[in-house]
């Protein structure tokens, strides 16, 4: 389970070349040369542009619903992307400057050999994530994982979820068997059989369960967190001192956008879980109700410990080297996103 030729044969020709890519240049991700080292300009200047990560249209949404001034710097484009291999795929084709992710997908970037930093931190307490189990399963609790066939996406957060619950039951990667997928597979896996379990985001779980619960699914809560939320760019945008202003400039924005978002929940659900993604209110008001408060940390020592723990979880079971992840943080935004909220929202 934690040997290369398993990695190989688990995650499919893509992840082989990720590896090798990581082995070639492993020291690519901690590379903080050029301007990553040099104070951030205090004014955008003039022509700048940025293309950001929207999934769902939900920052656009956010943005125009809280009425937030506009940005000093032109978005080129909203791009619907929100899976993180997607959005390194991105980020490696530069049709991507900036994306909002969990803590896993900077992980596996790095051990792609793809240099990439991470620039602002929402903490989350919740969980966000639950599993779901095919229909007609009798699975009730993660220890009956045992010898059954798990969705697995190692580049995303349900990635990280389902080790960490592995863990905390006591499981062992060799007691179950893992099945790579991208989360946008992890429904139709179900539906189809392939897998057994899968862990779905709880905005996921109202739609499918409607639709098979009544042919024996159901889902699994969960207390274990994905802690961390956020945003991150390419090493070479960050170099580049306009780009890297416009995105010290959106911090704030986006840290505003999500504290509005919790404090007007019932205009969310309707205007995005009823209007845009078809759910009832009263499904839209269940994940609502199980939605994080954010919380923009001043320092980030806590997201560091949580991230360093996430990365030696996936070298535990041969999916990625080890190695220090405090590259992967620039501090130089470090307590911009904090000082742009109240003070209940810092943490």
């Amino acid at each position: 389970m934690h040997r290369r030729v398993f990695l190989t044969s688990l995650l499919g020709a893509s992840a082989a070349v990720a590896g090798l890519s990581g082995c070639a240049d492993g020291s690519a991700a901690a590379d903080t040369r050029g301007a990553a080292t040099k104070p951030l300009a205090d004014k955008v200047p003039s022509g700048t542009s940025l293309k950001i990560a929207s999934y769902q249209g939900t920052q656009q949404l956010q943005f125009r619903l809280a009425k937030l001034p506009p940005l000093p710097f032109t978005v080129s484009s909203w791009v619907n992307i929100g899976a993180g291999p997607d959005v390194i795929n991105a980020f490696r084709a530069k049709s991507l400057d900036l994306a909002n992710n969990a803590g896993i997908p900077p992980i596996q970037a790095h051990y792609q050999g793809f240099d990439a930093k991470i620039v602002a931190i929402n903490i989350t307490r919740k969980p966000n994530y639950l599993f779901a189990t095919k229909p007609g399963s009798d699975i009730r609790t993660v220890a009956d994982f045992k010898g059954k066939k798990l969705a697995f996406s190692q580049g995303q957060a349900q990635g990280v979820v389902l080790l960490r619950a592995l863990k905390q039951a006591g499981l062992k990667y060799d007691e179950v068997k893992l099945v790579p997928l991208t989360s946008n597979q992890f429904l139709t896996a179900l539906q189809s059989g392939q897998v057994d379990i899968a862990p779905l985001a709880n905005s996921q779980a109202p739609a499918y369960l409607k639709q098979y619960e009544g042919k024996g699914a159901h889902t699994i809560p969960t207390d274990v967190v994905d802690l961390l939320n956020l945003l991150w760019a390419p090493q070479s945008v960050l170099n580049d001192p306009a780009k890297a202003a416009a995105i010290a400039a959106y911090i704030p924005e986006w840290a505003k956008g999500q504290v509005w978002q919790y404090e007007h929940a019932d205009v969310w659900n309707e205007e995005f879980y009823v209007k845009t993604q078809n759910l009832t209110l009263d499904q839209a008001r269940g994940i609502s109700k199980l939605a994080n408060k954010p919380l923009f940390p001043p320092s980030w020592d806590e997201a560091i410990k949580w991230e360093q723990e996430t990365a030696d979880l996936l070298a535990e079971g041969g999916f990625v080297k080890r190695f220090d992840v405090s590259s992967l943080f620039d501090h130089r935004f470090e307590s911009i996103a904090a000082k742009a909220v109240p003070a209940e929202y810092r943490r």
